[in-house]
Order: structure tokens, then sequence, then C-alpha cells
């Protein structure tokens, strides 16, 4: 197997001041600083700030925030000591309100948050395999109620189908418009979600007919990816190390967690599953599947996939840069785990194993 460096690279990809209320003070007043200049932290660190005065102003006193949750408030130039716990990963503003008298200001300096530990290192072991399109050039793919969906992409192509598992035949499928690459799929309340990739709108259907029922356009995410809920809200990839976390009902970004291991940010997450509290993703054009904490995105695990793609009966007709490992469906109702690829001619179900 590959060695946990090589599996880690497969997942891989200041400061600003503003004016308070006082409009006589200009936003260069003050400093903040960190102790020995660090910007990057792990969880269970301690972080040391101080804002230091640059016009000989008198400070009273200062209250630090960060990602938008107070933290303390200090007196004068004390020093704030902050150890990093539960929040969540990914590069995010540390800022301090400055108090002089009645007015502030504030300065803030940006700072990187990765996680304490090391991913776990996974393999796996195939333990079915199981016919599978070589027109479905996967997207999405979902179990729900024990029936298999999957979302397929290109331009002109694109579709939502029903697919049997163990024959592969197609029960049902509904073109795309060919304006459209359809991306990730997830299942809800008897609603199928499906994004779309540069087009900015979520189409949802009735689960049952296929019939389009309603749609939607993304907010401030870049693109549509993966797509996957937990029960009450769905979680979105747009290909950045950002996964989106939105409301079921108007599928509003309410907030996102950043994808981080130990010591790197990782981008280009694709196909989304929820497993068993977990995020499963596919990183684009790799054989590395992400494990990812849905509270504070941290990695903390690597599934390794090497060598699923020589099983297959058409690895020779596909294309090794675009028809790659996209594809995770697990039922919750058997506990199995089953992944495919772009155009590959086999689903596998699979048990994932540590290494």
């Amino acid at each position: 197997m590959r060695s946990f460096n090589y599996l880690f690279l497969l997942l891989l990809s200041v400061s600003t001041f503003s004016c308070g209320n006082d409009p006589e003070e200009t936003p260069s007043d003050f400093s903040l600083n960190f102790g020995d200049n660090k910007t990057e932290y792990k969880l269970g660190e301690t972080i040391s700030a101080q804002v230091n005065g640059t016009s000989g102003k008198q400070i009273d006193s200062v209250v630090y925030f960060f990602q938008e949750e107070r933290l303390q408030k200090t007196s004068g130039t004390e020093n704030l000591l902050h150890t990093f716990r539960n929040e969540k990963l990914g590069k995010w503003d540390f800022s301090a309100r400055i108090y002089t008298g009645s007015n502030y200001q504030e300065a803030s300096k940006e700072i990187t948050l990765f996680n304490d530990k090391a991913p776990v290192a996974y393999t796996y072991e195939v333990i079915n395999a199981y016919p599978h399109a070589t027109d479905a050039y996967t997207q999405g793919l979902e179990f729900y109620k024990d029936e298999l969906y999957e979302s397929t992409g290109r331009y002109g192509q694109s579709s939502l189908r029903k697919v049997d598992l163990k024959t592969g035949e197609v029960l049902r499928k509904i073109d795309i418009p060919d304006t459209y690459f359809a991306e990730g799929i997830t299942i809800l309340n008897d609603k199928i979600y499906q994004l779309t990739w540069k087009e900015d709108v979520i189409f949802i259907y009735n689960v049952n007919t296929f019939e389009k029922i309603d749609e939607f356009t993304y907010q401030e995410s870049e693109q549509g990816w993966g797509l996957t809920n937990d029960g009450e809200k769905l979680y979105k990839s747009d290909g950045s190390e950002k996964i989106w976390i939105l409301n079921k009902d108007s599928l509003a970004e309410e907030s996102y967690i950043q994808t981080l291991t130990h010591r790197t940010i990782s981008t280009q997450l694709n196909e989304l599953e929820w497993v068993e509290g977990k995020i499963y993703a596919n990183t684009y054009q790799k054989d590395g599947v992400a494990i990812i904490n849905p509270e504070n995105g941290a990695i903390e695990g690597v599934i390794n996939f090497q060598g699923l793609r020589e099983q297959l009966g058409n690895t020779e007709d596909l294309d090794p840069i675009n028809d790659v490992l996209n594809g995770i469906a697990y039922n919750p109702n058997t506990k199995k785990l089953y992944v495919t690829g772009k155009d590959w001619d086999t689903l596998f179900e699979v048990e994932i194993k540590e290494n």
C-alpha cells in the first residue's frame, strides 16, 4: 500500500483594520500582535494576543473575538491567552475591539487553525461487484429507502436515474437540459436535490415520479460539486476547501466548514456521502476518500482506493484524467458501502479497514 504521506497528498491543495464609532480616529492607532508572530495553530494550542498603541493613545479595554464569537475582555495592554478546543478549522479572522474612552476601533488578523491529529489511514476489501452503466458519468450516488439513485454529468448527457443495484438496469431516468452539467444529489423527505456545476442552480424533484417541483440558485458558494444530508441539513461542496451547510427548506447557505488535516487544507472535494455521522468525500482525480468531521471540518481519516480501477472490465476504454473514482453510496439499513467511478462498468461493495 502507499505510505501515509502519499495518502496525505491525495487530499491537497495581514492584517486588516476598521474604524469603530469615532470618525476622528484612524485604523493605524493600534496593532494586533500574536506571540512569536504565529499565524498557524492547532487544536489544543494556546494563542497569546495583545493590542499595542502606535499613537500614544491609552487603551482602556479590549474585547477579543474569534469566528465572530466573543472570547474575553482584557484591561489596557493585558495579554489574552486562549486555548483552541472546539472551534471550526480553517482560515478565520481573530479580531480585537479596542476601547479608548467611549470610542473604539477594531483590528484583526487572519489565522489558520489545523487539526491536532493526523488522519487515520484506511484501506479496503471488495466484498461484491455489480454492473454499472458505462454511459453514467457519475456525479452523485445515494440510497434512499433501499433504492439506489444516481446523477450523471457532462453537457448534453446529464441525467437523473433510479438504478437496480444488482443488475445495473436503469429503472427510471430523466434527461437534464443540455445547458446544464448535473453534479451531486441527495434525497430527503421524498425530495431529490440535484446540483449543477457552473449554472448556480439546484433542482428539486419528487423521488417517486422524478417530476421537477422547484429550483433554487446558489448564494455565496462558487460552484456545485457534491451534496449530502444528515436528515436535518444539507452539505454542499463547491470545489474549494469549504463545505456549505444549507437549510433544508429554504436552501439558504447558513454556514460552512473548511476541510483541514493537521497540516494541510484540502480542496476539490467532489461527491459527498453521509456515513454514520461523518462526511465521506471523493477527492477529484485522486484515489483518496476523506472522512470528515461535520462539526469542525477535521479530516479524521483517508481511505486509499488505489488498485480499484484495475479491477474494472473497461479500464482500457477510460480517460485516465476524467473517468475517475467518484460515487459513494451508503445504505444505512444494511450498513453497506458502495463506490464506483465515472463511466466505470462496475459498482463495488467494499469494506473499509484500518491500514
